[in-house]
């Protein structure tokens, strides 16, 4: 009994390092949100279904930017036509540490963190007009690691449009869900190890 209470102690102490590695200066992040939801505060709401693979370097301890591709397709629910989404730019990322102030960790598993992006996107409407233009984006999110690698993840973001010809701001709340995966580099192993 004792040995087993010690392996689940030592499991514990394990994935709290390890949530702390993941995220550390030298690592990289891929993944994708599969599913999204929009709340539209100028268009109406409706639904979406999109494809946003990214990629992130971890330039300091709980710091990561990189970049990211959008394909999606939408359908806003006042009966417009459906609507092709594409993008790609730049993002960022800024992980909150359980010890900083206002910080509560729901799950012990978990992150919580901030994301920000800008880049070109623009819009593609059935049997319509298409626009292009600056996509921006910002909002907070949390990273559930049902791994010491992978995390399931969860963002709310206010994202926006404005077009470079035709079109003005166009805006909304989107929901989305996804997962990444954390790749340590050598360095960050190397640094792990110290740790420990």
């Amino acid at each position: 009994m004792k040995k087993l209470i010690f392996t689940g102690i030592l499991a514990i102490v394990g994935l709290a390092t390890t949530a702390n590695a993941q995220i550390q200066k030298g690592n990289w992040m891929v993944g994708s949100s599969l599913l999204s939801s929009n709340f539209g505060l100028n268009t109406g709401g409706g639904y979406s279904i999109a494809l946003q693979p990214k990629g992130a370097y971890f330039v300091e301890d709980n710091v990561a930017v990189g970049g990211y591709v959008n394909l999606g397709i939408s359908k806003v629910t006042n009966g417009s036509p459906t609507r092709f989404d594409y993008g790609v730019g730049a993002l960022g990322r800024y992980f909150l540490s359980p010890g900083e102030k206002g910080v509560d960790n729901l799950l012990n598993h978990g992150r919580w963190f901030f994301e920000g992006n800008v880049g070109i996107g623009g819009s593609s409407v059935e049997n319509g007009n298409s626009t292009t233009g600056l996509d921006f984006g910002v909002g907070p999110g949390y990273s559930y690691f049902i791994t010491p690698n992978i995390g399931l993840e969860g963002l709310v973001k206010y994202q926006g449009q404005t077009g470079f010809g035709n079109e003005g701001l166009n805006s909304n709340i989107t929901f989305n869900v996804g997962f990444s995966i954390y790749l340590p580099t050598s360095k960050a192993k190397d640094i792990a190890n110290d740790v420990r």
